[in-house]
């Protein structure tokens, strides 16, 4: 029964969509808490970079080794802007600006002259194709997983792992780093291994979805959640709620509409973004307008009288 739901061509996609928004919406809630939503989009980019560097060192498009180099571009990225940052020359967005083009940039042009005949492309790292994940499986006793499946999987296990380990020093680190160091907590090390897992979920996320619906689930659903609750362990599971429900809806909205199912997974998290907005229990647009009103409608008790 286990492997005619694999062979299903519907439930693995719908599957590696939602995994890919657990992993990537688990490490994008501490980015949208510290305001730094922005290094997800850098580090997807410029994973490109580290790709086609492993690539020509050891000829190999995938495995751990890729992870590592992911990883460490990741790492680069934000070293690179931070010193750009720290010259005060320049605000700490223009650096992310300037340093994540430099990288991806410099990605595409060793990808066209040194690999233009291996099918790693800008194409595949942007856009990916998720439709196609269920062709590509390996034998898990005697079960054909789509890779894209197990790898994600993989990447959410150690997501969760990392953030259930050091959950009270990540915490803290968020919101008072300044206090959290006093304690010894080493919040800049917490900040970068968290990015290492952001780069490391990226590249294991390309070749599936691509680095745009990888954006996409890192920092939408986290937001969302953020407009819903005001509880950091409820935030992760909003997160992956929305990150389901957008997996699913997008899948059968896409096929409906014959449209990119990535594309249309992306838009969903934007269409649940949209309505925490406007329905959000305490901070939803619609929700105030109707306190507001109830306000001014409430009658207005007369002053004692003296």
């Amino acid at each position: 029964m286990i492997a005619e739901l694999l062979t299903n061509t519907a439930l693995p996609i719908i599957l590696v969509g939602a995994m890919v928004g657990i992993a990537s919406s688990a490490v994008g809630t501490f980015l949208v808490l510290r305001g730094n939503s922005m290094l997800s989009d850098a580090i997807s980019h410029s994973i490109v970079f580290g790709i086609v560097i492993v690539w020509l060192l050891t000829q190999q498009q995938s495995g751990p080794i890729q992870l590592v180099g992911a990883a460490f571009t990741g790492l680069l990225t934000v070293l690179l802007t931070e010193a750009l940052a720290n010259t005060k020359r320049v605000k700490q967005d223009a650096a992310i600006g300037l340093v994540f083009p430099a990288l991806f940039s410099i990605g595409v042009l060793l990808l066209n002259v040194y690999a233009h005949d291996v099918h790693i492309d800008t194409h595949t790292v942007l856009l990916g194709e998720i439709g196609f994940v269920w062709l590509d499986t390996i034998d898990l006793w005697g079960l054909p997983v789509p890779q894209a499946l197990l790898s994600m999987s993989v990447m959410t296990l150690l997501n969760y792992g990392f953030i259930g380990l050091f959950y009270k020093e990540l915490k803290l680190a968020t919101f008072d780093p300044a206090l959290a160091k006093t304690f010894g907590f080493m919040p800049t090390i917490l900040f970068y291994g968290l990015l290492m897992l952001t780069s490391s979920t990226a590249v294991a996320a390309f070749d599936a979805v691509g680095a745009v619906l990888f954006i996409a689930f890192a920092i939408v659903p986290a937001s969302a959640a953020y407009l819903l609750t005001d509880r950091l362990w409820m935030m992760f599971i909003i997160g992956a709620l929305i990150s389901i429900a957008s997996s699913i809806s997008g899948y059968y909205l896409a096929v409906h509409l014959n449209v990119s199912i990535g594309g249309m997974m992306a838009v969903m998290t934007g269409v649940f973004l949209i309505l925490a907005f406007l329905f959000g229990p305490r901070y939803g647009l619609a929700t105030q307008l109707l306190k507001r009103r109830r306000d001014r409608q409430a009658p207005v008790e007369p002053p004692p009288s003296v």
